[in-house]
């Protein structure tokens, strides 16, 4: 059938996302999914908005939602975009901020839809190295390309940057668009959001999938100057002009009014997160500093890829990548106490055969 694709369709090299496979038992720890669960708040808002009213179309602006993150980040309304989820958000920016004359920069190693982006809107683009230590050095951003994008903490590494930094970027290249990808902040970094008063070509994208548990209902967000909104707005309203559905908007909302919950649960992964890196760093492996709901390590008596396959013999998934840096890597989800038993059990098992 590809005789009847577009010279684009042809030309693409889509994100490939983490497995989502059906393994009786199976312990997964690939995609960075939340392991406990949604504020049981939110659960029953979306049941709450399961009614008649789904017959009529969403509030294409998301008004309300748009007024409680404003409210809960100390911003204004117009200073808060919504979207399905933070790709399409990252995607709207991709098209409306970082398509430009001059080449957006962001590092080799990170997460690799910002590639895929830029094939897909015809975007040129720099991949700027990590260092030695596989750390995005700011002062490797001031001298070319235009636009940048970094994810903070970086994925898949999980190091993040200081807001002293990120504020230090963004005065630099007060020329251009500086997106922050700010997917796993609540797991150790310092957001951004702060700074966007100072700084009107910054913007900081977050996502309620991660530490708010809700990747089922594919709710992503950006916040900054107004004008930077107004380019997303334009940019979406060409493309889904109802974004997001009543059950999400209801879903978000009640998940951000519970901070109790918020807080317990982000404040267990990140105990589970040292729990896991003390328990892979007893077993040999060199373990990253991180700052998300995933820890990336390696092994040096093991290659990458004959673990993550002894892991998943044992139903055990966790994600491996391919690049020439990072072949050699594991990322590994924070999972609850139980998943990470799982985990350890059978990398010892792993780790004792010949």
């Amino acid at each position: 059938m590809s005789r009847y694709w577009s010279e684009l369709a042809r030309a693409l090299s889509p994100y490939v996302p983490g497995e989502q496979p059906r393994i009786p038992g199976l312990v997964k720890l690939n995609t960075n999914e939340n392991p406990f669960g949604p504020s049981p708040k939110a659960i029953e808002a979306v049941r709450a908005a399961a009614d008649d009213a789904l017959r009529l179309y969403p509030d294409p602006q998301s008004t309300r939602l748009r007024e409680v993150l404003a409210d809960y980040h100390h911003v204004a309304p117009d200073q808060v975009f919504v979207g399905n989820g933070s790709d399409e958000v990252l995607a709207h920016a991709f098209a409306g901020l970082l398509k430009q004359p001059r080449p957006v920069l962001f590092p080799d190693v990170t997460y690799s839809f910002y590639p895929v982006y830029c094939r897909l809107f015809g975007i040129e683009h720099i991949a700027v190295p990590l260092d030695a230590r596989m750390r995005v050095r700011i002062d490797d951003y001031d001298d070319r390309g235009g636009a940048v994008v970094l994810a903070n903490p970086n994925a898949p590494t999980g190091i993040s940057l200081s807001r002293a930094e990120i504020e230090q970027l963004a005065a630099r290249r007060a020329d251009a668009s500086v997106v922050i990808d700010e997917a796993y902040v609540d797991f150790g970094a310092e957001t951004a959001i702060p700074l966007i008063g100072d700084h009107p070509n910054l913007l900081v994208v977050q996502t309620m999938s991660k530490s708010r548990a809700l990747a089922g209902l594919r709710v992503g967000y950006a916040v900054g100057d107004a004008g930077l909104i107004e380019a997303l707005t334009r940019v979406k309203d060409s493309f889904n002009s109802y974004p997001l559905g009543r059950l999400a908007q209801a879903g978000a909302i009640a998940a951000l009014k519970d901070e109790a919950y918020f807080q317990e649960t982000r404040l267990a992964i990140v105990r589970n997160r040292e729990r896991l890196t003390a328990s892979l760093v007893r077993l040999g492996f060199d373990v990253l500093p991180s700052s998300a709901n995933f820890v990336f390590a390696r092994h040096p008596g093991r290659a990458g890829s004959a673990l993550a396959a002894a892991l998943r013999e044992r139903a055990v998934l966790v994600r491996h990548f391919s690049g020439p840096r990072v072949a050699d890597f594991l990322r590994i989800t924070v999972g609850s106490e139980a998943e990470l038993d799982r985990l350890s059990a059978a990398l010892n098992e792993i780790l004792a055969e010949s």
